[in-house]
């Protein structure tokens, strides 16, 4: 008998309102029990995470980034998705080993000279890492929450002119048949429905 090979991780683009990095210092704050500049960026967090002036924050550092972060509808219900069609299924679970398409394309991608290209890609799959981020415990939870990296709107306007003018090719020892192409048009299927939303796209794995 075979040995068990288990599936790879699923990985989600979510839609954010806030960068990481314009929250951290308040949810810091907010750990030994100021909230006030937490809550100018995720005004109404106060009542979802039970925060109360003066008492620190009962819930850990990655858990307070995504909900000060994400794009909530009105009653801080589950954010409506940037796609919940192929592009969701496609990207989520990318067919190499790791099932990441981000570090697929930065694995076999060449970037042209002056090219932002790397730079952003690795910001989405990397940027919460402790070293990237440089503050410790802010991407993965007690709950299960395993946060990777993000894109402001910014970032997402820049990366998507890198993609669509072909500011790249794709290595030879590429391992998928057309991955590399693949890859870039399901992440530009979220690209374009941020802008349209106006929002940043936070990276997360599922395993």
């Amino acid at each position: 008998m075979g040995s068990y090979i288990p599936p790879s991780s699923f990985h989600t683009f979510d839609p954010i309102r806030n960068s990481p990095d314009s929250v951290v210092s308040g949810i810091i704050s907010s750990i030994s029990g100021n909230h006030s500049e937490l809550l100018l960026h995720a005004a109404g967090m106060e009542k979802v995470a039970g925060l109360k002036e003066g008492e620190g924050a009962t819930i850990d550092r990655a858990t307070m980034l995504f909900i000060s972060i994400l794009d909530w509808q009105e009653d801080w219900s589950v954010p409506r998705s940037l796609d919940g069609g192929h592009s969701r299924e496609r990207l989520g679970r990318f067919p190499s080993d790791d099932g990441n398409a981000i570090e697929y394309l930065l694995r076999y991608t060449k970037e042209g000279e002056g090219s932002d290209l790397h730079n952003l890609l690795e910001k989405l799959c990397r940027g919460l890492s402790d070293d990237s981020f440089g503050y410790s415990g802010f991407n993965e939870g007690p709950g299960g929450i395993e946060m990777l990296g993000w894109l402001d709107g910014d970032d997402i306007a820049r990366i998507r002119r890198e993609i669509e003018k072909g500011a790249w090719t794709v290595k030879s020892d590429e391992p998928l048949d057309g991955g590399v192409q693949d890859a870039f048009r399901h992440l530009l299927v979220f690209l374009r429905a941020a802008v349209k939303r106006k929002c940043g796209i936070l990276m997360r794995r599922h395993s």
